[in-house]
């Protein structure tokens, strides 16, 4: 196989950034490429430009993707890297993922430069973000405090606190974790105390399905684990037809012999949440993550879902 080019597409966030220098760094290693031979292609998109409404009132998480896909269909691009919470379960005729990369540390990071954890913060305070997920899991767990709207990159989100916009914030522990500052982590969140979104902590990429180039390229950069847990997290989420209109959240984790699969749904106030949990070994870890599923709108998921979507 020749591999002559490979253009990675990309948004432009400092995070962005580095997983696709982590891709490419990967395509290098493992087929003896140079950095001429690899050339990383900036693609801002509509969820990069609109920061001054929830995503929620705009479109969603194809607002990470869209221009990067439609440069994939143009040709412009070879491989897409996504962090892979952002992918539509659904992905448009012609794309396909070709390897999931080794997932990195999937829970929440609680942070402030005031209290030492979510649990010391006093009642009343006010806690930022942009998250639908968190934002209900928060109202569950803590309806004491209060919650506003914080987009933007790590890096803005930062400065808002630094500003004192709120007296803390999530983030993912993953992107910190890419971006060499887990030193801001204050207190990485228990999954036990607040589920993380499906697929955290995972990078997709991202091909067109005809080219074959690409498939053979990015065959051996898959792991395996990462993509049985992804796979089955990404089911669950799509038979609740799950948007981020849906605080929903998902996780499948190995044990000693098999997986442990749990997902929860919650009202967008937080007022209500439905658990569930399986064990299921990798080959059945995707069907018993559907089952996890049909369990929640058995007793009565989609009523929840539904508040999402009004």
């Amino acid at each position: 196989m020749t591999l002559d080019r490979i253009r990675i597409g990309t948004r432009g966030s400092p995070l962005a950034l580095a997983q696709a220098h982590e891709t490419r760094d990967r395509l290098k290693s493992t087929h003896g490429l140079d950095d001429a031979q690899i050339e990383i292609v900036i693609i801002q998109t509509s969820g990069d430009r609109i920061l001054d409404r929830p995503l929620m009132e705009v479109g969603g998480k194809g607002l990470f993707t869209k221009e990067i896909e439609e440069a994939m269909f143009r040709a412009e691009i070879d491989v897409a890297v996504h962090s892979m919470k952002d992918l539509e379960t659904s992905m448009p005729d012609g794309l396909a993922v070709g390897a999931v990369l080794p997932r990195e540390d999937v829970r929440d990071a609680f942070i402030s430069l005031k209290f030492a954890r979510l649990a010391d913060v006093p009642e009343g305070r006010v806690i930022g973000t942009s998250s639908l997920r968190r934002r209900a899991q928060l109202r569950n767990a803590r309806p004491d405090l209060s919650v506003v709207e914080f987009r933007g990159n790590v890096q803005t989100r930062l400065q808002k606190l630094a500003d004192e916009v709120a007296d803390a914030t999530f983030l993912a522990c993953a992107g910190l974790h890419r971006l060499g500052e887990e030193a801001r982590i204050t207190e990485a969140v228990a999954t036990d105390d607040m589920l993380p979104a499906v697929a955290q902590g995972a990078i997709a990429l991202q091909f067109r399905a005809d080219d074959d180039r690409i498939r053979t390229a990015l065959a051996p950069l898959n792991d395996a684990e990462t993509e049985t847990r992804t796979r089955a997290e990404r089911a669950f989420l799509a038979k609740l037809d799950g948007s981020c209109r849906t605080p929903i959240a998902g996780l499948a984790e190995p044990t000693d012999d098999a997986f442990r699969f749990r997902g929860e749904v919650l009202a967008p106030d937080g007022s209500q949440k439905l658990a569930v949990e399986r064990s299921a070994t990798a080959e059945d870890l995707e069907a018993a993550a559907v089952h996890a599923a049909e369990e929640l709108l058995s007793k009565g998921a989609a009523d929840l879902v539904n508040l999402g979507t009004r």
